[in-house]
């Protein structure tokens, strides 16, 4: 079969770890392509890629996206694609509409844990790639060690002799230019251009052939449905054209392509027809999914199936059933919340949702605690009130015994903290894989199962005063390691309903640590601190002064408190225990325990041990 070689076009993805400044290149690439006009608005002046609240709020980017520039007369596809583990299957999907990639590399930091899964992926599809160093003009860049970093790490993942060839580009994102070498004076981001256009190979395939096009990626619309961005490998295709769709279960159906767009600037652009080496979204066909071919209906043929990681972490979402509920949200019953899990299936492929047993319940499942975080936040935003329990990681079975996913831990920290990320990591089964220490900074590499994951973080920044660094990524499933040790401390829980006042909280202060303020509306059962002890006390946290003759009950209005400690969303999900619940509301989340009344606790304690058990309480 010809394949014919395209001049006019080139597909790019750029991969990196979280925050190494693929997004902030993006930006550059396309203001000084001329890709927009000089009067034209552009809402976002930085991380213009970055189109999403969420995203821009937190600087990462959580979802793959497409772009396309022109320059001297090519037009460059840009996938952008996102950098933290947990959106690691957007990556693995998108890099089959490419020809190369640009493997970003922070300057200082190096290579990173998703440096390397990314870089494998881009390696298995025999992807030719361009290394960037980047942020070189952060004063500690070091961009000859990091230099040799990536290309151990190319040697390590086997990389072809002709991989091995790569490009390097040393560049500033944020300063907008790019080098051939450090001593060049360069200043705008066209040695980058050039690069692309004669290292990144020209697609290949026959406009003449039968069509072949495979589904990388969706997008969804209220309108017209779901939406499939894909490359077309063979043939055209034109609107209006009936093509086959042959799924994963290699099942042919026909349809009609009623609309067919190309990624220009920010947008699509609607076009008539596209042909071997184009990126494409297309509508038109009813529940089109990942992995999809679209062939012609004269000889369609399947293309190799795309694998998905399977999700590691799960979770159950259920109805708000607090005092609180329905103060706050707008979608509130289990059918609003049954609806939006299985809409966002429409477009998150790496999400599993189930029913559960209980009406009220639905197990979800992703690939890590920031996927399944995003997607509560989301909800959130959109006016859903749901309560979520603890994260469990999902066993599989391994030669016939079980299994659980591991992590491919790095952590820098100060030299003098070393003991306690060793004391840690090992408590939580970590497995060493190297230690280094470099201007007083230890750097540490660890294997650790999932569930050690949940909670390190906080745990981890509290030990070395908030200097610790870490990023992890999947590695692999492996045989169980064992038990890990819980959380030490129990917690305060509230005894009644009511509005929190500082003189309770005054006489509370040698208990523990709060989490909630003066003013705050607590319910019976809401967590409201952290005991010193290892048991949970119930307390009251609404007591107020009794005004006599001698004192008024304005008095605790000169009463000193530290400030509670705040929790993020992620930092709420991993310090609960089984027994307990985060309660999300649009204003607000809250720490619960399942049972709201100490009676309800008692009783189920007593039923688990089939012993009376004492519960120490704080009375008022």
């Amino acid at each position: 079969m010809t394949q014919l070689v395209r001049d006019d076009v080139r597909n790019v993805a750029i991969i990196a770890h979280v925050d190494h400044g693929k997004t902030t290149l993006v930006d550059q690439m396309l203001k000084q392509s001329g890709t927009f006009r000089s009067n034209q608005q552009i809402q976002n002046v930085e991380r213009i890629m970055d189109s999403n609240d969420l995203e821009r709020e937190r600087g990462i980017t959580i979802l793959a996206k497409n772009t396309a520039i022109s320059y001297k007369g090519v037009k460059i596809n840009i996938i952008d694609t996102p950098g933290h583990a947990d959106f690691g299957g957007e990556v693995e999907r998108v890099l089959k509409m490419a020809d190369g990639v640009l493997l970003l590399v922070d300057a200082a930091e190096g290579t990173m844990p998703q440096t390397r899964f990314v870089l494998r992926k881009a390696l298995g599809y025999n992807l030719r790639p361009l290394v960037v160093i980047n942020k070189i003009d952060r004063p500690e860049a070091r961009c000859m060690d990091v230099l040799d970093e990536v290309f151990d790490l190319f040697v390590e993942l086997n990389a072809t002799d002709e991989q091995l060839d790569f490009m390097v580009i040393y560049a500033s994102g944020r300063e907008g230019y790019a080098k051939l070498s450090l001593e060049d004076d360069n200043k705008d981001i066209v040695p980058l251009l050039d690069a692309i256009l004669h290292y990144v190979p020209k697609p290949s395939g026959d406009p003449g052939a039968s069509l072949q096009m495979q589904i990388t990626s969706l997008d969804y619309n209220d309108y017209v449905g779901r939406i499939g961005i894909g490359k077309i490998f063979m043939g055209s295709i034109n609107v209006g054209q009936q093509v086959t769709r042959i799924d994963k279960n290699s099942n042919h159906t026909t349809h009609r392509i009623t609309e067919l767009f190309t990624f220009t600037g920010l947008g699509k652009e609607p076009v008539k027809s596209a042909k071997a080496g184009d990126i494409v979204a297309l509508t038109g066909i009813e529940n089109i999914d990942i992995s999809d071919t679209i062939a012609s209906i004269d000889n369609p043929q399947a293309m190799t199936k795309i694998s998905i990681d399977e999700p590691t972490l799960s979770m159950i979402f259920s109805v708000n059933n607090s005092p609180f509920c329905g103060q706050d949200g707008k979608y509130v019953t289990s059918r609003n919340l049954r609806e939006r899990l299985y809409r966002e299936l429409r477009s998150n492929v790496a999400l599993k949702v189930e029913d559960t047993e209980t009406p009220d319940a639905i197990r979800v499942s992703g690939r890590g605690l920031l996927h399944l975080s995003v997607l509560i936040e989301n909800m959130r935003r959109e006016g859903y009130e749901l309560q979520v329990s603890k994260p469990k990681v999902i066993f599989k079975e391994l030669e016939g015994e079980k299994a659980e996913p591991i992590e491919y831990v790095v952590i820098d920290v100060p030299k003098e903290y070393e003991g306690q990320v060793i004391s840690m990591l090992g408590s939580r089964k970590g497995e060493m894989l190297s230690m280094d220490t470099d201007k007083n900074i230890t750097h540490f590499e660890y294997k650790i199962p999932s569930r050690g994951l949940i909670g390190l973080r906080n745990r981890l920044l509290s030990a070395t005063r908030g200097e610790a660094v870490m990023y992890h990524n999947f590695y692999a499933y492996e045989h169980y390691k064992g038990d890990i040790a819980h959380r030490i401390q129990g917690v305060l829980i509230s005894m009644t309903l009511g509005e929190i006042t500082a003189y309770a909280l005054d006489g509370l202060l040698d208990r523990g640590m709060m989490f909630v303020k003066p003013g705050d509306r607590v319910y019976e059962g809401m967590i409201v601190g952290e005991h010193c002890e290892q048991s949970d006390i119930s307390v009251n946290v609404i007591r107020a002064k009794k005004a006599t003759n001698i004192r008024c009950a304005t008095a605790d209005k000169g009463i000193k408190l530290p400030p509670p400690r705040e929790f993020s969303l992620e930092m709420a999900l991993e310090y609960i225990e089984d027994d307990e619940l985060v309660e999300i509301t649009p204003k607000t989340f809250r720490l619960r325990k399942k049972l709201l009344t100490e009676n309800e606790r008692r009783t189920t304690r007593r039923q688990q041990t089939m012993e009376p058990v004492e519960t120490p309480s704080e009375k008022t």
